[in-house]
């Protein structure tokens, strides 16, 4: 069989199975799979708010348990060296208020001597260790000190609330009002975790009473009236203010901005402001969570949130690459789901791009507050021969698509993930957060602008002299690295990046004369593995340099033939070799490949395996290697 008959038979193969599984309302819903800190958490919030499920327990559990390694702890990735100390204080923690393990128990001995090798539980992630303290196992005052009237600063101060993109808003508002209430719950199997720390401990973490921030506070305070707060003081006015902003972002299914992690934070918050456990808001809030359950071969994974819109749209876009006619009935059941899930209000993303009216799409299924840039783009890509063929309906949605997105693009010419010009310095330079540097703002990235302005390119039918494309390739060209390879936030990581920004600036008209792309691809053959693919460590992500997997993953692998076709009119030497690659890797199945995460969520504590990832990325890959080069001799 030569090459170019085993990649059509794989595509018809990985189409079929796309076919058949998709569900009687139009959407995929494939598993949105991280480490175990969600099973631990959800766990922590069933006994604080007396839940009984006993299925849902037990299945966290296991998949708890299945998670760790043979050394006894637990990694967020298989080669992550000394394994991850928030992993395994949130896991130990959760399977010891469950019941599972008591203090004396051999394993809870040796995690102990793990988490006291590694400096003790201070060390730790920084929302572990509010999960501490919001247990009584860590005094608030440990913790660095962000003023509560903080929130309460005005848009126009040069430092406020809204310099922090919106999914970190939404951490951070529950944990400030936590924090000041000192809120701790004590439930029952409660643990001692006295001797946690390690043998020869630190000096405390530098704590924020000292910083700047609390001058600026005070400054911008100092210049409002008296009274101005009215009966309260700016405290409980922050407080109130607060408790607004978070019932004002719920979902429709009760949670905050659809997010784990924010809901549980929000319930510990309300609690400290008096909510009573049955509250419905709180009640409404568990149902939201509970339905992020997925089954697994495992146990029970409770997910970060769905990625259904996503799947759906990149699954779409993938059939449709493949051959799949925009009139098949797959297709017109998946453009209707995601016709449903186009946003049609206003939010935070409107504070800084005002007079546009809403039309994106956002991440999950329940989400209508949040869109963002990749979600967006490939839903117009899903949309756009419906939108030409049949008009009507698809086509305003499109419009209305288009427009959204292309306004959203940065100052600085590049995109982002989810709101506009939000990349002030100052929480880098203020807030000694280090271990979340990444996700207090929101700057232009290579894999946004490189995936958008493929998008604007390739379907929106703007010229490529437009000042739109034009700023966007020079955003790219101006922040490729040195070694020719770009940096990608929400993908691992260097392959991630550099395939997002070639495939971006093949669609602009660059090409294999332009230095920028030959930079770029001279990196991706640099790194192409001996069986001629692609693997890359979650440790680029954390390390901020490349580094090389033991192994090709189908993903990465996928992504960098996707780049490399992208520029070249016929098939290198290098590209047959990747895509032999692929096609054992399809055939093999080795589970240990196709689940190593290649999601980037925040750097060394959240990566993602999405099990949609097998599927989407070859068969997108794979559908232009033989749309571009089918009439060509091998």
């Amino acid at each position: 069989m030569s090459l170019m008959e085993r990649v059509e038979a794989t595509i018809r193969r990985l189409r079929e199975t796309l076919l058949q599984c998709q569900g009687t309302d139009g959407r995929w819903s494939f598993c949105f799979e991280s480490g175990v800190m969600t099973d631990a958490y959800m766990i922590l919030l069933m006994k604080l708010l007396e839940v009984r499920d006993e299925r849902l327990t037990q299945g966290l559990v296991e998949r708890i348990l299945a998670r760790q390694d043979k050394d006894g702890v637990w990694r967020v990735f298989e080669d992550e060296m000394e394994g991850n100390l928030s992993a395994t204080v949130d896991a130990i923690l959760a399977l010891m208020y469950a019941g599972v393990w008591k203090k004396g128990n051999l394993v809870v001995k040796r995690v102990r001597k793990y988490v006291r090798h590694r400096r003790g539980l201070r060390h730790a992630g920084s929302l572990t260790k509010v999960v501490l303290s919001l247990l009584g196992h860590l005094p608030w005052d440990q913790h660095p000190k962000v003023p509560t009237e903080f929130m309460l600063l005005p848009l126009w101060f040069p430092v406020n609330l809204f310099d922090f993109v919106g999914f970190t808003r939404v951490h951070v508002v529950p944990i400030l009002v936590a924090a000041d209430r000192k809120y701790a719950a004590y439930l029952p199997e409660r643990p001692d975790l006295s001797g946690w720390e390690g043998s020869k401990p630190d000096e405390l973490p530098y704590i924020l009473s000292d910083s700047p921030l609390n001058e600026w506070v005070n400054a911008a305070f100092s210049s409002f009236p008296d009274g101005a707060f009215g009966a309260s003081s700016r405290r409980e006015a922050a407080l109130k203010w607060a408790e607004a902003f978070m019932l004002g972002r719920l979902e429709p299914d009760g949670t905050l901005y659809s997010y784990f992690t924010t809901t549980f934070l929000m319930v510990f918050a309300l609690l400290a402001l008096n909510y009573p456990k049955d509250h419905p808001v709180l009640v409404r809030a568990m149902q939201g969570l509970r339905a992020f359950a997925y089954p697994l071969a495992e146990g029970l994974h409770l997910q970060e949130t769905t990625s259904t819109v996503w799947d759906t749209s990149l699954i779409t876009h993938a059939l449709l690459e493949s051959g799949v006619k925009p009139d098949h009935p797959v297709i017109k059941r998946s453009l209707r789901y995601l016709l449903s899930r186009q946003q049609t209000k206003r939010s935070d993303w409107a504070l800084k791009n005002p007079g546009v009216p809403a039309g994106g799409w956002g991440f999950s299924d329940i989400n209508t507050l949040n869109p963002d840039m990749d979600d967006t783009s490939v839903c117009l890509r899903a949309l756009t021969p419906a939108a030409f063929q049949l008009g009507g309906e698809y086509r305003s949605a499109w419009e209305r698509g288009v427009t959204w997105m292309i306004s959203m693009q940065n100052r600085d010419g590049g995109w982002a993930a989810f709101e506009k010009n939000t990349d002030k310095k100052w929480p880098r330079w203020l807030l000694p957060f280090h271990d979340s540097h990444t996700v207090w703002t929101d700057p232009s990235m290579a894999d946004l602008t490189g995936r958008t302005l493929e998008c604007v390119c390739r379907y929106t039918g703007l010229d490529h002299l437009h000042p739109v494309i034009r700023r966007a390739s020079a955003w790219l060209a101006k922040h490729q690295r040195q070694d020719g390879s770009w940096f990608g936030r929400w993908g691992i990581a260097y392959v991630y990046g550099t395939w997002a920004a070639l495939t971006g600036l093949a669609a602009a008209g660059w090409n294999l004369r332009h230095p920028t792309v030959r930079r770029g691809v001279r990196w991706l053959l640099a790194v192409q593995r001996s069986d001629g693919g692609w693997g890359e460590s979650c440790r680029s992500d954390r390390e901020g340099r490349y580094v090389p997997l033991a192994f090709s993953t189908p993903s990465q692998t996928a992504w960098a033939l996707d780049a490399l076709i992208a520029v070249h009119d016929r098939p290198i030497p290098e590209i047959k070799a990747g895509v032999r690659c692929l096609l054992d890797l399809l055939e093999k199945k080795d589970p240990r490949i196709f689940r190593y995460p290649t999601g980037a969520g925040l750097a060394g504590q959240f990566y993602i395996h999405y099990h949609s990832y097998g599927y989407i990325w070859p068969l997108l890959t794979l559908s232009h290697y033989r749309n571009k080069y089918g009439d060509i001799d091998e």
